[in-house]
């Protein structure tokens, strides 16, 4: 079966972290967020993978190539983000069979799809505690019989997982009419196969769309939270690996350092002497952890250093951020309240008691920053030293 990956989005409230990436390109633990899908579909038995690619598009074709997983990989390219549906009709031209849609910036428990495509035509459900978010499956045993976008009274807790097989036949539905947020939406292809065939609902275990910067963090939680200790970079005798920890080939971790798993350091980056690691930390291919700094539950993108003497915590830090000594990360707000972040002009809560900041690429800070919880740096931000940041840059 050919598994279409939806990979063409640029990823807007995700940013500053998607300015120059596309959010499927973004760091989930040792891969990008998309191959995470393209693996799950390779595993339940495609045999083809096709991406639709878009925004920095030539990120996606770098990292896949002509092969991956080893089975064949093609490419079909939309001009403007006009919808899911829009989006796998990029790619008809390559479909000559029943074929899967998967998004791809979404992580997906591999088992649910291993049933997805042994059930098609199939749609993923994810019981969820507020359907009216999302798009909501009604289903009489295990057949779905209708799909209703955000209700406002939800009939069931099924909400439409992002996950689709479809008949042959659907190569020909997806010339849909825009909705009424002016897309072309998948979901209306998935209404003309239920009205065509029987489709089964099979249920997601475990599912998380990451559009949002928090759910970045939630998703490496996640997988980094799979890891076994694999230790295969230099590590100082004196350094204190506790738990799942892995170190790849090329990392070094020097004397005095204590790392607490799960954490992931990739070939390449340093961390210490005497730093502190712990939580679900991924550092990125190069990264830099100076002498005595604390990366607490954090993503450091390739390239990024926080210099000696700093504290980082439950934050993202984008490709080549360099923080200069002495920078500290706020995490916490004094009135415990969930804390908050800039997403599309609007404040949203991040549903999180610690957050801290989001940093795009190649920012640099000065030496004593001190960065307010929930406070965004946008790309190539500079910041003065001694300077207290509580509003977004």
């Amino acid at each position: 079966m050919q598994a279409v990956v939806l990979a063409a989005g640029e990823g807007t409230r995700i940013r500053p972290l998607s300015a120059s990436l596309p959010k499927p390109m973004l760091p989930v633990a040792d891969r990008p967020l998309a191959a995470h899908a393209a693996d799950a579909a390779v595993r339940a038995g495609a045999d083809e993978l096709l991406f639709v690619v878009g925004y920095e598009a030539d990120a996606v074709r770098d990292y896949f190539g002509e092969e991956y997983a080893g089975i064949p990989v093609k490419y079909a390219v939309q001009r403007e983000q006009a919808g899911t549906a829009d989006a796998v009709r990029a790619a008809r031209e390559h479909l000559d069979g029943a074929f899967a849609v998967l998004n791809g910036d979404n992580l997906y428990d591999p088992d649910g799809i291993e049933a997805l495509f042994e059930s098609g035509p199939s749609v993923g459900a994810h019981r969820v505690d507020d359907p009216s978010n999302y798009g909501v499956l009604s289903t009489a045993g295990d057949a779905v019989t209708d799909i209703v976008e955000k209700p406002a009274d939800p009939p069931t807790d099924l909400a439409n997982a992002g996950a689709y097989v479809f008949p042959a036949e659907a190569r020909e539905w997806l010339d849909v009419p825009a909705s009424e947020r002016g897309e072309r939406e998948i979901t209306d292809v998935l209404a003309r196969t239920i009205d065509e065939c029987e489709v089964t609902a099979v249920e997601i275990d475990r599912w998380l769309d990451v559009g949002r910067p928090w759910e970045l963090l939630e998703a490496n939680e996640w997988k980094l939270a799979e890891l076994e200790r694999d230790v295969r970079g230099e590590v100082h005798d004196d350094a204190d690996l506790r738990g799942p920890v892995v170190v790849e080939e090329g990392a070094t971790i020097d004397a005095g350092v204590v790392i607490e798993g799960p954490a992931l350091v990739r070939a390449g980056a340093s961390v210490g002497p005497n730093a502190y690691v712990r939580g679900a930390t991924l550092l990125g291919e190069d990264a830099h952890v100076g002498h005595a700094v604390e990366i607490k539950n954090s993503v450091l993108m390739s390239g990024a250093t926080v210099g000696h003497l700093s504290y980082v915590g439950d934050s993202v830090l984008g490709r080549n951020v360099n923080f200069g000594a002495g920078t500290n990360v706020a995490n916490l707000r004094h009135d415990d309240e969930a804390v908050k972040l800039t997403v599309k002009g609007e404040r949203v809560s991040t549903g999180r008691r610690k957050f801290g900041v989001v940093v795009g690429d190649d920012v640099k800070t000065g030496i004593d920053v001190a960065l307010n919880a929930g406070t965004k740096l946008s790309t190539g931000a500079g910041v003065p030293p001694g300077e207290t940041v509580t509003r977004d840059q």
